[in-house]
């Protein structure tokens, strides 16, 4: 599923159109539009330039020349991808743009659960304004803000898009186990040291993830362990466990994360 790093990297791929007319809109499924036909997506884009994209949490967005702003959500399988026109297309290009020189915008998703939106500049501010702060930026004030009195597992609170920005299942794992905090931990009962901890390692993971534009599965990360038969952790060694939490799979290492 495509997190904060990975929408980085579609933001600079969408760089690559800043600046570019955009001749023609085809949408060869309108399954991912969201609240706009295909006749409405190519009437607002056709003729527009993009300006400079910019992100917040998992929403990119692409301000153009007028008033209109293509939203984009990935949902588990959505990417962005700039190619040659001559390019053969992909099964699931669902909407291309063509830029001139040659050049097309292509939205690629398999299973189609999020997609693109259409808005204008100020429903495109009140967008990312229902979200929590962006966790590229989070800074210890956020967090505290973010903990305090919340009743919830530490894990749900992480994944909370009205909490923090841009955070998904992997990437709450590895920050909890570098954290040491076990993913069932109310956030409220966390200690300043262990907020503390919290922070560091989601500025950690974000910096390494955001430079290679997706959670990486180093051996040394708890992602480059979780998907083995008998995944161990990274650290101790200890064999880690995994069990729902907050609804979605979580792997963490007992030792390391003991129980709360």
């Amino acid at each position: 599923m495509p997190e904060l790093p990975d929408v980085e990297g579609y933001r600079r791929v969408l760089r690559g159109a800043r600046g570019r007319t955009i001749r023609s809109v085809t949408v060869r499924d309108a399954g991912v539009l969201r609240g706009v036909s295909a006749a409405g997506l190519e009437r607002g884009l056709r003729g527009r330039r993009f300006r400079e994209p910019y992100r917040h949490g998992k929403w990119l967005l692409a301000p153009t020349d007028g008033e209109q702003v293509l939203a984009f959500h990935f949902g588990m399988t959505g990417a962005l991808v700039l190619s040659r026109s001559d390019e053969p297309p992909h099964p699931y290009d669902r909407v291309v743009l063509a830029l001139g020189d040659d050049l097309e915008l292509r939205y690629r998703d398999q299973r189609k659960l999020k997609g693109l939106r259409l808005e204008d500049r100020a429903s495109a501010r009140r967008l990312v304004a229902r979200l929590g702060p962006d966790a590229a930026d989070l800074t210890r004030q956020d967090l505290t803000a973010v903990l305090e009195h919340r009743r919830a597992r530490i894990k749900a609170v992480l994944l909370d898009q009205s909490a923090v920005a841009g955070l998904g299942n992997l990437l709450a794992d590895e920050i909890l186990w570098r954290a040491r905090v076990h993913p069932a931990r109310r956030a409220s009962d966390l200690t300043s040291a262990e907020g503390d901890r919290v922070l560091a390692g989601t500025r950690r993971v974000l910096r390494t993830a955001v430079r290679d534009g997706r959670v990486p599965p180093r051996r040394s990360w708890l992602t480059g362990r979780r998907d083995r038969v008998h995944p161990d952790c990274p650290r101790c060694a200890t064999p880690l466990r995994h069990r729902a939490v907050a609804g979605r799979s979580t792997y963490w290492c007992p030792h390391c994360q003991p129980e709360p």
